[in-house]
């Protein structure tokens, strides 16, 4: 009995240990009413569908048992019953108490589930919008129809239990007789069953009167639009009608099943249920697939018009591009002159800040050069932002936090994993449109702790996307700050954030929470003791906003003296009527997403989004808030009433938060995905198709999988400056060539932000598109040798960073940065870069400024000519001009040794110088090398 008592005591503790910890959790955030909200709306739910059910199958049984008739064993059946009705007499009252109590607690358990639709039917806000078909406010399909949905599921579930039930009963007590003689069923039972049985068919009714309006956000194929979602042609003109129908015999079929009551007789209502059944069958299935063969096939395009009309322009608006405006684009211009090919020179400085750093390939470099500690790491994608230079220009900047690493610990145990080493130290960043000698990254913030253009902030790092354990600080045990020359320096923590461990019920929660019993009894937890868990700015932002879907790529900006994490979070829904439906993990699917930069959504099939919230994780203590980035969307105004002060006004973002606001690359994707198929207003053409795109492959991987989105300043042909823009391209369906290239103004402090362009080309004259101009890149003989001779120096590879487009003055640019990553060296180095424009000659030059003056004839091709010695600081010689190729490249290894050694020992400047060298060396083998092809040609 003691055991017993101690493990229901120990289970009890464990359930409360959950509920105790989420709840402190919580308050240490300052978000208790979204757990307070959702846990009170699940415990309603919980006990009154739970109660419902269970005293509406309750109830069936008891009338049952009480409506049975006088026994007498007339019959083998009655006998062999007897027994059963023997055994359970003595716990009749039990049996059925255990029987409801477990159908109240499933039905209670499902229904609790059904939180958010019934928070959004209680507190939904109007769209403004009504649907073409039924005059509808937006707001009946978003909020109000999947409650109406719910409820259904649940009556017919509870009439399907309450029949089940009452027909065991009735049997078990011969109100019901299989084989017996005579009447199979009593009157008191056949009544008691018809009522049921009436119940069910009422509810069959409302659920066809239900189809009516679902059929405006049911999903279906159309030849040009998979995902059409929407009533086409047969559904307003057959499904409609045979759903009204339906509708009305089912209610009078239900209306015979009650007038058993007083009939006694089950002839009218079978007859009457065979005729609904029928009718599904004729009505409902057949008469829509005849109307389909012989009215809509012959002339679909014509039938089916008026209704891609209104699919277009429902898509449209839901998903944010109503707006979007499609230019026509030449694409192909040609220079006629020197001074054309001067101006063309001119203004690709000023179309465009080319961003030769790529972050997606560049992290490597920054783990090397400015890890310091292998207990520090940068993610494998690093991020893109804007920042001031010492002239106060606002430039493209990349940036990377040095975040806990807790795989390079020197020595594991728990104390070091969760006492000592709990953050990360710093931001890095370089500019995104140059690079230091040698190819490396340009740093504006680096070292340890980190100095350099930024103001001065707070630069540990408790929170981030690495950052996935729980830690212990403020007690006694200390942790490490960070290490210098000087030693190891040790911090206390000082934030407010996390939850405190000085109660021993809280330390005896998180001990069972966590699994590790050390958390109750050690000395290294004390007076000031808070964990901090729930580290990662998604899981923060879902935790507090579990109504949002998350983007899929927070990151860091230096805000205020602070290091902020900025996360972008939407409000979706997935009935928005005549909207086409989009699967959110395959539409932001690209070369570079990775588990870490995946969507996390609790629809991820929707046809409605809108980037309404805008959120901050303070990187030091985790505070989160969110902000209304979107005061019209009607969802957010409905979460915002259902969790009064969680989000804070759009007027509450400080200036300097502002600055560093940009447009999702998540939603951008969503929403190129569907520009594919609704660039076009025209329903002629949307059925033919002819007009459709496609997103084309990233040329500069081997996964095949889309290109992904560019962050890049420039400016479109209608703009008049350089605009912050996340920018992609097109190509028309199962093609090469360039469809069409869109950009969209992604700087929050412009009046133009959100706003999508799309420059279409013409298809009459092919451009090539990404995969065509890499491929012209590829084949070209001498950018091609130079590149070998690259490779074959040290058993290097090459890696192709960013290939950026670029519309100017009616052409297009493509330009590209080539890294070389030796054999002996885990990170890349830029050493090249790629242009073409139009139909000239790609070029493959040092610098971009050497690729613009070759491209556009300003300067002839370098052809591996070597740069300027940087000799000439240090007295040496210029080597030869006519070296062999062999010299050349004894001069490279000679010169990359002198790098390696600079390297470790840490000189950076001798790094640098040895760099040049290294560059010079290279230019002159290819150089040298092209001299003999020539010769012995």
């Amino acid at each position: 009995m003691t055991l017993g008592v101690l493990a229901v005591l120990a289970m009890l503790f464990v359930m409360f240990s959950g509920f105790w910890t989420d709840w402190l959790w919580y308050r240490s955030v300052k978000f208790s009413s979204v757990f307070t909200t959702t846990l009170s709306t699940k415990i309603i739910l919980f006990f009154a569908f739970g109660v419902v059910m269970a005293v509406a199958v309750g109830v069936n049984i008891w009338l049952a048992h009480r409506l049975r008739p006088p026994l007498s064993a007339m019959s083998v059946e009655q006998q062999s019953l007897d027994r059963y009705r023997m055994g359970i007499a003595p716990f009749k009252k039990w049996a059925l108490l255990a029987v409801t109590s477990v159908i109240g607690l499933i039905a209670g358990a499902s229904a609790s589930g059904e939180w958010r639709t019934w928070l959004q039917w209680v507190n939904g806000v109007p769209f403004g919008t009504t649907d073409p078909q039924f005059g509808k406010d937006v707001s009946f399909y978003a909020f109000d129809l999947p409650w109406y949905r719910f409820l259904l599921s649940f009556g017919f579930a509870c009439a399907v239990l309450c029949l089940v039930a009452a027909a065991l009963t009735h049997y078990l007590y011969g109100g019901l007789r299989l084989t017996s003689p005579g009447s199979r069923a009593t009157a008191a039972a056949t009544g008691h069953l018809s009522v049921l049985l009436g119940i069910f068919v009422s509810l069959k009714a409302v659920a066809y009167w239900l189809d009516r309006y679902g059929l405006a956000v049911k999903s279906s194929g159309l030849k040009s639009a998979d995902n059409w979602t929407g009533l086409r042609y047969v559904d307003a003109n057959a499904y409609l009608p045979a759903k009204t129908i339906l509708f009305f015999i089912a209610a009078i079929c239900a209306l015979l099943f009650f007038a058993t009551l007083w009939r006694r007789t089950w002839q009218l209502p079978v007859i009457g249920f065979g005729l609904m059944v029928l009718s599904a069958v004729l009505i409902g299935g057949l008469y829509p697939a005849i109307v389909q063969k012989f009215q809509v096939q012959p002339n679909e395009q014509a039938k089916e018009a008026p209704y891609i009309k209104q699919n277009i322009k429902a898509t449209r608006d839901a998903y944010g591009i109503q707006d979007s405006e499609v230019t026509s684009y030449k694409g192909n211009y040609k220079p006629t002159g020197k001074d054309d090919s001067q101006r063309l020179r001119d203004d690709a400085d000023t179309t465009a800040s080319m961003r030769l750093l790529d972050p997606n390939v560049v992290s490597p470099a920054f783990q090397q050069q400015q890890q310091v500690r292998s207990y520090y790491q940068f993610p494998s994608t690093l991020d893109v932002d804007r920042y001031k230079d010492k002239d106060g220009k606002e430039q493209d900047t990349v940036i990377g936090l040095r975040e806990l690493n807790l795989a390079g610990i020197p020595e594991r145990n728990w104390i070091n994993d969760h006492f000592k080493y709990t953050h990360g130290y710093g931001a890095v960043t370089a500019r995104g449109t140059e690079t230091a000698d040698g190819g490396g990254p340009d740093y504006t913030e680096a070292n340890l702790p980190s100095r350099g253009q930024l103001p001065p902030y707070e630069q540990r790092v408790y929170y981030g996307e690495k950052t996935t354990q729980y830690s212990i600080v403020g007690g006694p045990q200390k942790e490490l700050d960070y290490s210098d020359d000087s030693g190891e320096k040790s911090y206390r923590y000082q934030g407010k954030s996390g939850v405190s461990l000085s109660n021993p019920v809280n330390r005896a929660a998180y001990a069972v929470a966590f699994g590790e019993p050390q958390i109750l009894y050690s000395g290294a937890i004390g007076d000031g003791s808070r964990v901090l868990y729930n580290r990662t700015p998604k899981e923060r932002v879902e935790s507090v906003a579990p109504w949002l879907t998350i983007d899929g790529d927070a990151y860091p900006a230096v805000i205020d003296g602070r290091i902020q994490w900025i996360v972008d979070a939407y409000t979706t829904s997935n009935g928005y009527p005549y909207a086409s439906r989009t699967t959110l993990g395959d539409s932001t699917a690209d070369s570079l997403t990775d588990g870490q930069r995946a969507v996390v959504a609790q629809q991820n099939q929707v046809n409605y989004i809108r980037n309404s919230v805008k959120a901050t994780v303070d990187a030091y203590d985790g505070t989160v808030k969110l902000y209304q980035w979107d005061d019209k969307d009607p969802v957010l105004k409905t979460w915002m009433k259902s969790f009064p002060g969680t989000v804070e006004k759009k007027s509450a973002i400080s200036p300097d938060l502002l600055a560093h606001l940009r447009y999702p690359q998540d939603l951008f994707k969503v929403q190129r995905q569907l520009l594919t198929t609704y660039h076009v207003t025209d329903p002629g053409t949307f059925y033919t198709g002819s007009e459709r795109w496609q997103i084309p492959g990233d040329p500069t991987t081997k996964s095949g999988n889309a290109v992904p989105p560019y962050y890049l300043s420039m400016k479109m042909p209608d703009q008049k400056q350089q605009a912050f823009s996340l920018t992609t391209t097109f190509t028309p369906n199962k093609k090469d060539n360039l469809g069409a290239f869109m950009a969209v103004d992604a700087n929050a402090t412009s009046s133009d932000y959100g706003r999508i362009r799309l420059l279409k080309l013409p298809a009459q004259t092919p451009v090539p598109g990404p995969q065509l101009a890499q491929s012209k890149f590829n084949s070209d003989p001498t950018i091609a040798n130079e590149l070998n001779i690259l490779k074959k120096f040290g058993d290097s590879e090459i890696e192709y960073g960013n290939l950026l487009t670029v519309p100017l003055d009616g052409g297009l640019l493509y330009v590209e940065p080539v890294y070389l990553r030796g054999a002996n060296t885990n990170y890349p180095l830029l050493k090249k870069v790629l242009v073409s424009y139009g139909d000239s000659k790609p070029v493959l030059e040092n610098s971009l400024k050497d690729a613009l003056d070759v491209v556009f004839g300003k300067k002839a091709p370098s052809a591996g000519t070597e740069n300027p010695p940087g000799g000439g600081e240090t007295g040496q010689q210029p080597p030869p001009s006519d070296q062999t190729v062999q010299q050349a490249l004894g001069d490279a290894e000679k010169a990359y040794d002198e790098g390696e050694k600079a390297r470790v020992a840490g000189d950076w400047a001798a790094y640098g110088e040895a760099q040049k060298k290294l560059k010079a060396a290279l230019d002159r083998a290819a150089k040298a090398s092209e001299k003999g092809g020539k010769s012995g040609g």
